[in-house]
């Protein structure tokens, strides 16, 4: 940390100034200004969504359907006009990614190993889950393919299987790349089966050790409540009794690792669940009796609504409006379970045009959009930037697939509010912007953020610095709030020579991704 000159003490404290004024708002709870603040609605006293977020559609869908707005970004959309962009970027394979594609090859070169290498090869080594963590982080913040990687983390969190967890060492990275990452804009039929055939999700809830003497309900109550017709899809108790002995059989061949069917560990016998049946009964057709029970649950009526509110309490609100909820739902229907028609009507909509200032990002999302903005380039060579960002995303309880329980991260506002969740976004964005950790990473000079005119005044640093930042010039109340901090006026004048383009420089730039115009989505 550079030593801060005797003569230079701040008039007022970064973190007192987001304790005290919340950035000009007057909201401050429990010394927790910036939290009572994250998320960013109209509900907000003294606040709404235009404080922080322009209404401009194009920026409104970058926020959405990227991982984080960069200058760059902005004009290619500007160019191509959003309708081309978005369809561009629904077809990920037409963009060229090769700069990410050629660094996951060479930075983490074990993720393309089958799961024959990697049970060969690691015998209970964990190295390989790392690695897949630390990867989901370098797509997100380099890729070209930002919706796409958007999708994956979106499926990563329905259909989820922890990572790392303690079964999955030689298959977890195979179920990122043959179950997620293949179909995450495909179909959801697809993806289903894809899943329920795969050792890490058979391993993860318990169905390799399901049998029709001893079956195991973890995987048959999940497949109902979590990744198909939901907890409210109508299902009785009985209904996933009978899920769980569906899937009796499906499993894994303990000797190498991969998916199999036991028909001697599946259950026979006349099987109905939610008005599918089956006479089921001949052991060896098992499988597909599965096989039609997973196609019924995934294009049941109940499966398309939940997809669809989990898509836009994703995309659109915490609490998203109904009517797109119907449309999306009957499109996914209409389209048999394909998603990219329905991610267009989703984006389309003008309930997603009136969802501006109604997201927040969460720690994960945060962190990558701060280095895409600054932009942070990965290390020279090796991972030990990457790596670096992998503990502080799960210092900030968001690290990529880590969440324990089946459910998935949560994806409201609500769920990540906490005095701890704030302060170490605060010190994410003071490490980050300052270089202090993971300095492995290569940082351009923040003097870069400045215009190719430099800024005559404090005032017009200070707005300089808010359009490269978050887009946007922050209100007057606002930007009064951080020349407070820098102990300056508006009018104040600016040369090279001061501080604030000096060593108070990354503390200036963190406290404007500190505020609520870069945590809003």
């Amino acid at each position: 940390m550079p030593a801060r000159p005797a003569s230079a003490t701040p008039t007022l404290s970064r973190r007192r100034l987001l304790h005290v004024t919340a950035l000009g708002t007057g909201v401050a709870v429990g010394g927790t200004a910036l939290s009572s603040l994250l998320s960013a609605t109209p509900a907000l006293a003294g606040t709404s969504s235009a404080d922080f977020v322009p209404a401009d559609l194009d920026l409104h869908l970058l926020r959405r359907a990227t991982y984080g707005p960069t200058p760059n970004l902005l004009n290619q959309i500007r160019s191509a006009g959003r309708d081309a962009w978005l369809d561009r970027q629904l077809a990920p394979a037409s963009i060229d990614d090769s700069f990410c594609d050629e660094l996951i090859a060479q930075r983490y070169p074990h993720l393309s190993w089958s799961i024959d290498q990697a049970w060969n090869n690691l015998e209970g080594d964990w190295s390989l889950m790392m690695d897949l963590g630390q990867a989901a982080i370098a797509r997100a913040a380099w890729s070209k393919r930002q919706l796409f990687e958007v999708m994956a983390d979106f499926w990563s969190n329905h259909l989820n299987v922890t990572n790392p967890f303690d079964g999955g060492w030689w298959c977890r990275h195979d179920y990122d790349k043959r179950v997620i990452r293949k179909h995450a804009l495909g179909r959801f039929h697809d993806m289903l089966v894809a899943s329920a055939t795969h050792p890490a999700m058979m391993l993860y809830l318990n169905n390799a050790e399901s049998t029709k003497d001893s079956p195991n309900e973890n995987y048959g109550r999940e497949l109902l409540e979590l990744h198909t017709v939901g907890v409210d899809g109508g299902y009785s108790e009985e209904d996933m009794r009978r899920s769980t002995l569906v899937m009796t059989g499906f499993g894994m061949n303990w000797d190498n690792g991969h998916f199999v069917y036991e028909p001697t560990a599946h259950y026979t016998g006349q099987v109905q669940v939610m008005g599918w049946g089956a006479a089921n009964n001949r052991a060896g057709k098992g499988y597909d009796v599965g096989l039609s029970y997973l196609a019924y649950l995934a294009r049941h009526p109940a499966t398309a609504q939940r997809i669809a509110v989990k898509l836009c309490q994703r995309f659109v609100a915490d609490d998203p409006p109904q009517s797109l909820v119907d449309k999306l739902a009957a499109t996914y229907l209409a389209q048999d379970t394909a998603i990219v028609p329905v991610l267009r009507k989703l984006f389309r909509s003008p309930e997603f045009a009136a969802s501006i200032g109604q997201k927040i990002r969460r720690p994960m999302e945060d962190t990558v959009a701060t280095l895409r903005i600054l932009g942070v380039k990965p290390d020279l060579d090796g991972t030990n930037g990457i790596q670096g960002l992998y503990w502080m995303i799960q210092d900030l309880a968001h690290a990529p697939m880590a969440w324990s329980p089946p459910n998935g991260y949560p994806d409201e506002a609500d769920a990540w509010r906490s005095a701890a969740g704030t302060l170490g976004r605060w010190n994410m964005h003071m490490s980050i912007a300052a270089h202090w950790w993971p300095d492995d990473l290569v940082r351009p000079p923040l003097r870069d953020l400045m215009p190719a005119t430099d800024p005559k005044t404090h005032g017009d640093l200070v707005d300089a610095l808010s359009k490269r930042l978050v887009f946007r010039t922050m209100s007057a109340a606002h930007r009064d709030a951080v020349l407070g901090f820098l102990g300056r006026s508006a009018d104040d004048p600016v040369d090279r020579r001061s501080e604030a383009l000096g060593w108070r420089l990354p503390y200036l730039v963190a406290l404007i991704l500190d505020s609520p115009y870069h945590e809003v989505r």
